[in-house]
């Protein structure tokens, strides 16, 4: 496998680095960032993304939780797994409990964006994390139906074991109009900075065969046959203008959670906690607060 970004050269500016820490735990060194006092809540970014994605959201959360948000396996500057079977949604779900347990960490509210929200739910559903209530970002929950998605793992299998293409598309990636395209591919308007910052992730070929390696190994048909049985309450936040996972899909998913709810966020694309971090953040303390996961503001006198 390749390696990841060096933290000394790759993390120079990187968003909340005060905030950053390397932890060992299930065979990987993890970069974690944690910030904040109250109830502990996990935030998990998506395929491709790091904890940058999550600077915005995860700075106003802090203000009323300690937030916990690491890297994934490959992603951004957690070590990469010594195989690809490291990077399946049960390995990834079983990582994030052995991380959560070796920070001595026992999240009451867990939040996800895209298969973040799936590593989640899988978490809860193998008793690695048991939070009162799971929001998912846009979640790529239900697996592909078209024909051309059933032909997108074998695919992404092939490019990821292909050194060749991890590097053009590394290199690709050095163009950041390049980047820009893809980002606004999903229905989302990135900033400079976002460009930036994924530009960086995206010319690692370490990062990149970890994302696809997560994309090739990823199985959502035993998640959905095991959602019936999910305990904690289901968020299902869906940005409106969503073009890499239909808003549709929310419809579905909550057909299969025993407590599901789809909260819409009109002007939002795919990356609706970058582009609209406050009404996201606001989402998720509303759902504390209706659970009493938080004290409500005290009135002035």
């Amino acid at each position: 496998m390749t390696a990841p970004l060096d933290w000394q050269r790759d993390g120079r500016d990187w968003p909340n680095r005060d905030a950053s820490s390397f932890v060992s735990a299930g065979g990987l060194v993890w970069h974690v960032q944690m910030m904040g006092a109250g109830p502990t809540l996990l935030l998990i970014h998506g395929t491709g993304a790091s904890t940058h994605s999550l600077r915005k959201i995860m700075t106003l959360l802090a203000r009323q939780f300690t937030v916990i948000a690491p890297d994934l396996p490959g992603h951004g500057f957690t070590a990469v797994p010594a195989d690809a079977t490291g990077l399946s949604l049960p390995a990834m779900a079983g990582g994030i409990g052995k991380l959560m347990r070796k920070l001595g960490a026992e999240p009451v509210l867990a939040a996800g964006h895209s298969a973040g929200a799936a590593i989640l739910i899988r978490a809860a559903l193998d008793g690695e994390i048991k939070p009162a209530s799971i929001v998912s970002i846009n979640g790529a929950l239900l697996p592909f139906r078209t024909p051309v998605g059933r032909l997108f793992s074998p695919i992404a299998r092939m490019m990821a074991l292909s050194p060749v293409v991890r590097h053009i598309m590394a290199w690709r990636a050095q163009s950041p109009s390049a980047v820009e395209r893809v980002l606004r591919g999903t229905g989302s308007k990135p900033s400079r900075e976002d460009v930036a910052f994924y530009s960086r992730l995206f010319g690692n070929p370490g990062h990149v065969q970890s994302a696809l390696g997560m994309m090739a190994s990823w199985d959502l048909d035993s998640l959905v046959s095991d959602m019936h049985r999910l305990g904690p309450e289901l968020v299902l936040v869906v940005g409106e203008d969503d073009r890499a996972i239909s808003p549709a899909d929310a419809e579905g998913a909550a057909s299969l959670a025993p407590s599901a709810r789809i909260v819409r966020v009109a002007g939002a694309g795919h990356l609706a906690h970058e582009e609209k971090p406050e009404e996201i953040a606001e989402i998720v303390v509303e759902t504390a607060m209706r659970l009493s996961l938080l004290s409500p503001p005290a009135r002035n006198a």
